[in-house]
């Protein structure tokens, strides 16, 4: 348990908002963060989240990215930083991008998380809020299949994942989008 997020704080400062529509997932992670001594609200969507919101002010939330029926969890983030721009708010994705992360962090999130992502991963998330100037620089460029894919996935969002308008955008043939999709399913 990490003793920055320990120390002087109660059950109420630590309590947790998760935003996740796998309910399965949504239930490790209550487990796990309940084991390390916080208050844990689960929350499918931004409408059950706006309702726990209500009653509840959490000091951490974890928002998973892409909601149930297409919603972003970047909604989510702005709602939950014009709440409490207080909060910690982590974003968690199996879609992550370049664009989706500085929007996340734009709208108010302090950090950005690629699944799979686990407890630790989080909670050390919670602790680095502050940048780091002397983070070590890679050598190696963008490949041209991160690129690509990191623009599908770009112009998807623009057409609220309707592959038939995000194809014509790209320029592609609809069942060639729908299978570079299959190819990179991240479960």
């Amino acid at each position: 348990m990490s003793e920055e997020l320990n120390d002087g704080l109660d059950a109420e400062e630590r309590l947790l908002l998760i935003i996740e529509d796998d309910e399965a997932f949504g239930r490790t992670l209550t487990r796990s963060f309940e084991r390390r001594g916080y208050q844990v609200l689960h929350a499918t969507g931004l409408e059950e989240a706006e309702a726990l919101l209500e009653e509840h002010s959490p000091g951490y939330a974890v928002v998973d990215l892409k909601l149930k029926n297409n919603t972003s969890g970047l909604l989510c983030v702005q709602m939950l930083h014009k709440h409490d721009p207080e909060m910690l708010i982590v974003v968690l994705t199996g879609f992550a991008s370049i664009n989706t992360a500085v929007e996340a962090i734009k709208l108010g999130a302090c950090q950005y998380l690629a699944k799979p992502s686990n407890t630790d991963d989080i909670e050390a998330a919670f602790n680095h809020v502050a940048g780091a100037a002397d983070i070590e620089m890679t050598n190696r460029s963008t490949s041209i299949k991160t690129l690509e894919w990191e623009r599908i996935h770009e112009v998807l969002a623009e057409t609220d994942f309707n592959i038939s308008e995000a194809a014509r955008r790209l320029g592609m043939h609809r069942r060639t989008l729908a299978r570079k999709l299959e190819k990179q399913r991240v479960k």
